[in-house]
């Protein structure tokens, strides 16, 4: 009995343990962004969730993600934010940013690390100043264990990724 009850303890505390690793909310913040020399767009975002609905990501600029993804067949079995990369081999790393010069926007730089053996492609839309509508925007698919880099001089609010796709070459 005492080995039953010592065995449900280690396991509840590994579940633990591999729970506090989920991130599955961002924290509230105060979104700033330098549209020209003497403007700037100001947003609060709450506390919300990365995935708004299934493997359907939303991210702002400064906000750097890590999503562990459990891949079949070139399917998604699973995926979510974690706040520590504890499985490099399984976990994609996207980072957006808005770079600033003067005051004023220079570009917005999305950057995704691909750690897969199979090439990795996704959809974009994008809210942008002084638009009142989701844009759709290319993204060049990333090759296997590669890094892409995706450029805009618009001033993006926000992304949307989704429709995420694994390929063989």
């Amino acid at each position: 009995m005492k080995n039953k009850i010592t065995i449900l303890i280690f396991l509840i505390s590994i579940g633990i343990t591999f729970a506090q690793n989920e991130k599955p909310n961002r924290e509230p913040f105060v979104l700033r962004l330098a549209v020209d020399s003497e403007n700037y767009y100001q947003q609060e975002i709450p506390n919300s969730p990365y995935f708004v609905k299934d493997y359907i990501l939303q991210i702002f600029p400064s906000e750097k993600i890590n999503i562990e993804v459990e891949i079949d067949n070139d399917s998604i079995v699973s995926m979510k934010t974690v706040e520590k990369l504890e499985f490099p081999e399984k976990t994609i790393t996207i980072d957006f940013k808005q770079e600033v010069k003067d005051g004023k926007s220079e570009m917005m730089m999305l950057t995704v690390k691909n750690p897969f053996n199979k090439i990795m492609t996704y959809d974009a839309r994008m809210f942008i100043v002084g638009r009142d509508e989701l844009l759709k925007t290319s993204i060049i698919p990333i090759r296997p264990k590669l890094t892409n880099f995706e450029m805009w001089n618009d001033v993006i609010i926000t992304l949307i990724l989704d429709n995420w796709k694994w390929t063989s070459e």
